[in-house]
């Protein structure tokens, strides 16, 4: 039988550290080198190219001039607003029923979101467009903000109900001993306990309708101009200096909204 010294061991562990720390290193490179990148360039004073021509906020300022780009901002915003919270709203109310009532078809509506969250966006955007065209709705903000409604619920209802789940059902058993009746143990017990959950479903519906793309796109009206599909059309014809600096503010408000997000979903 042989044994291994311990120096062999020692130069074994710290060869696999090496290995590991390299591997996690490129994984991040990759991860975060076109973000620095995007987010450098917005600086940059050239408009050629990559080429660093020094640091300037002309491109800011040009973002902040074109009423065009704007408008679209300001059309993401609203239907963001409006969609994350009717979303949330109504997936609050299913994921209760979900968790509190025993009713024919409830699997079938769970399945139901399931697959509309592991549906492909392309799917989506060509059921809801041949709807929308069946029922003769005029293609625009209504119909974007249907659209927006049907991708965000089921991800406020998974959200809302894992919360739920969690709920330790002695303090309603207390509540109810003390003498509060339904509306009173909703409002003192329930509400309380799910509202970090209901706010980071809205904050997650708000993202995921600020960034869509793909339904969006099919969607839409000429009417009704948003942000994203801004970004795509000017992509498509040559990458442009303002691109980098909306795509830097676009960060900055992630960063915002995960942070309160995941502040939130840490609260008790």
């Amino acid at each position: 039988m042989s044994y291994s010294s311990p120096n062999k061991k020692t130069r074994t562990l710290k060869i696999g550290n090496i290995a590991a720390k390299g591997y996690l290193g490129l994984i991040y490179t990759l991860l975060y080198l076109p973000i620095i990148v995007l987010v450098v360039m917005s600086f940059n004073k050239s408009k050629i190219g990559y080429n660093w021509g020094g640091f300037s906020l002309k491109w800011y300022e040009s973002l902040f001039n074109n009423q065009a780009m704007l408008d679209a901002f300001w059309h993401s915003i609203v239907l963001g607003l409006v969609a994350a919270t009717v979303s949330t709203l109504i997936g609050t109310l299913t994921a209760l029923a979900l968790h509190r009532y025993n009713f024919r078809g409830k699997g079938l509506l769970n399945g139901l979101l399931f697959v509309l969250m592991m549906s492909p966006e392309i799917v989506l955007a060509i059921s809801l467009l041949a709807l929308f065209l069946l029922i003769g709705l005029q293609l625009g903000f209504v119909s974007l903000l249907l659209a927006h409604i049907t991708f965000c619920l089921p991800f406020v209802v998974i959200t809302v109900f894992a919360r739920l789940s969690s709920l330790d059902e002695r303090l309603m058993e207390a509540a109810r001993d003390l003498g509060a009746n339904e509306s009173t143990m909703v409002r003192t017990v329930l509400i309380p306990v799910i509202l970090p959950a209901v706010m980071a479903g809205w904050l997650l519906a708000f993202t995921l309708s600020l960034d869509d793309v793909v339904v969006s796109t099919f969607v839409t009206g000429p009417s009704y101009e948003i942000l994203p599909l801004r970004i795509y059309s000017m992509v498509r014809v040559g990458l442009k200096p303002e691109v980098n600096a909306i795509g830097t503010l676009l960060l900055v408000a992630s960063l915002v909204l995960v942070v309160i997000s995941q502040l939130l979903l840490r609260k008790r």
